[in-house]
């Protein structure tokens, strides 16, 4: 009977003592208060009283960085937020070396990037996220790389710029535009013109061309009946007509 109240006992005592650790998590296993060893996935014993443990997800995870009111080095005030991806690289110090990981991380990206947005200015923070993006993840992964944490990704999700500096941006792209478009007009004209001088050049330059252009037009013209014509004899002609004369 005492053997049975025994193994009754034991066998409570074990049941009690199993824990599951899922395939997406490790545990951290303490025994009096002191770290003893890393708990792969499946069912691991803890027991009561002398140990402890602490689970953790060693999934990836996204942290939001909340808006963040930022000066650019051209003194411009931006709203900017952004997320961050990330995992637990090392359970043990992520749960050892600091408090609260998650909150962690997250204070510490919303402090870089504020920083880093305080670096450029408001162009090259529209033109370049994805280097300022790149820059505060390698910052970030760094400092986090002793809380056993590896950042992954980071991502600018939106930049915010005051009303007054929109109205600003929107003018300074319309005159671009509208830039641009002086610039192929005249460079169209431009075409034009030189083509034109050639081919006065050519037509001057060739006996006979003139008067074989002007019956072209000649003929264009008088294809529709209602245009009413006035023909300006080219000078060839008149010198032509000079001459007859004067050998009659």
């Amino acid at each position: 009977m005492d053997y049975t109240i025994l193994i009754v006992i034991v066998l409570a005592l074990v049941i009690s003592s199993v824990r599951q650790i899922n395939q997406y998590e490790k545990g951290v296993r303490f025994t009096l208060g002191k770290f003893t060893s890393m708990m792969e996935p499946g069912w691991r014993l803890v027991w009561p009283i002398f140990q402890s443990y602490q689970k953790v997800d060693i999934r990836v995870k996204a942290v939001d960085v909340p808006d963040q009111n930022a000066i650019t080095r051209d003194n411009v005030t931006v709203k900017v937020n952004a997320v961050i991806y990330y995992k637990v690289s090392d359970a043990d110090k992520a749960i050892i070396e600091v408090e609260d990981f998650r909150y962690a991380i997250s204070q510490y990206a919303q402090t870089t990037m504020r920083n880093i947005v305080g670096e450029v200015t408001l162009d090259e923070l529209l033109s370049s996220r994805d280097k300022i993006a790149d820059r505060i993840r390698e910052i970030v992964d760094k400092e986090t790389d002793a809380w056993g944490l590896k950042v992954q990704n980071v991502e600018l999700k939106d930049v915010s710029l005051p009303a007054e500096m929109e109205r600003t941006i929107g003018k300074q792209a319309e005159a671009e535009r509208e830039k641009r478009a002086v610039i192929i007009n005249s460079e169209g004209e431009l075409a034009a013109s030189t083509n034109i001088a050639k081919a006065a050049q050519m037509l001057s330059s060739t006996p006979g061309a003139l008067h074989l252009r002007t019956l072209q037009s000649v003929n264009d013209m008088s294809s529709d009946q209602s245009n009413t014509v006035v023909y300006m004899l080219p000078i060839e002609a008149l010198h032509a007509l000079e001459g007859f004369a004067k050998r009659k």
